[in-house]
């Protein structure tokens, strides 16, 4: 076995326990609900033969230790109940709405990546000079600027004032989708560019002190050729790491956004499920996020092990 095999093994082990502390804290997460779920379920009114028919049917009159294997069976097979109030079965919920939140977190992330790399190239390159501050403020007010403020008011500048873009939804067709997705994806793409923005101007000006810098340049590499293709690489490093914990952020930030956008995601039915107490469907939808979460930062952890031969030594 090859150590980059070694390697990967090595990720799945670790995230292994991982996996078992998400699975775990959403099937307590039921149990942890002051009061009777099954109650808050139904409501006050409800008859004491419907709250025990629905405790059977949702196999909540088992002992701890049986429900917990038995979801555990249900998640290996991908059966996570269903839905109380939907008639339908969580997966397919789930499935129905999860490709529009990671098309919005991708969305965000490339337009973040795509302002924060040049900004933050272009601001250690200049480092206190007009350019290096001024990009400084704007990061600023990005980090400063929520996004249950800023959607509004892309809202009515675009959307309301000039009628470039569509207010709410997903659209139909390509092309739809796609006009509908800019308000959106720009709402929480800007937050995560300020953020980045600071992050690779500092691991530039790390790097751009190095020595084997300036021997490129002694060897008279072009300052473009010293910048982009030794300093940026290895100034990377630190900001894929950062970009695997910002998806996670991303995911739980899409809930507020998607609501303001009418954004047919994964978030605004974690919301729908929450206010209508539809205990089945909101474990569901935080596995969902979870297990994504996990995923995208042991991909993070290869990539990084990819781009560094450091890290695969």
């Amino acid at each position: 076995m090859n150590a980059a095999a070694k390697n990967i093994l090595k990720r799945l082990a670790t995230t292994l326990p991982v996996l078992w502390v998400v699975v775990t804290m959403v099937f307590l997460l039921i149990h942890l609900v002051p009061g009777d779920p099954i109650v808050q379920m139904l409501g006050e009114g409800a008859t004491a033969s419907d709250v025990s028919a629905l405790r059977h049917s949702l196999k909540l009159d088992l002992p701890l230790r049986v429900q917990y294997f038995d979801y555990w069976r249900g998640v290996v097979r991908g059966d996570f109940g269903q839905s109380l109030r939907l008639h339908d079965s969580v997966l397919h919920l789930i499935g129905q709405r999860y490709p529009y939140t990671l098309a919005l977190t991708l969305a965000a992330m490339l337009l973040g990546a795509g302002l924060a790399i040049p900004a933050g190239v272009a601001s250690a390159r200049r480092r206190d000079k007009w350019q290096d501050r001024t990009l400084g403020v704007v990061s600023l007010v990005g980090l400063s600027f929520p996004n249950f403020a800023l959607g509004p008011i892309l809202i009515v500048v675009f959307s309301i004032g000039l009628g470039w873009l569509p207010v709410s939804g997903a659209g139909v067709g390509v092309g739809d989708f796609l006009l509908h997705l800019i308000l959106p994806g720009v709402t929480l793409g800007l937050g995560m560019a300020a953020i980045l923005t600071r992050m690779v101007r500092t691991s530039m000006l790390e790097e751009l002190g190095q020595d084997y810098i300036r021997t490129a340049r002694a060897k008279g590499l072009s300052e473009r050729a010293v910048v982009y293709r030794h300093a940026l690489r290895n100034a990377l490093n630190p900001v894929l790491t950062v970009l695997g914990l910002q998806f996670g952020s991303l995911l739980a930030g899409a809930i507020v956004t998607e609501t303001i956008f009418g954004w047919p995601g994964l978030g605004r039915l974690t919301l729908s499920a929450i206010s209508n107490r539809d205990y089945a469907l909101v474990q569901g939808c935080i596995l969902a996020v979870g297990l994504t979460y996990v995923a995208v930062n042991l991909l993070t952890d290869s990539i990084y092990a990819l781009a560094d031969p450091r890290i695969r030594q």
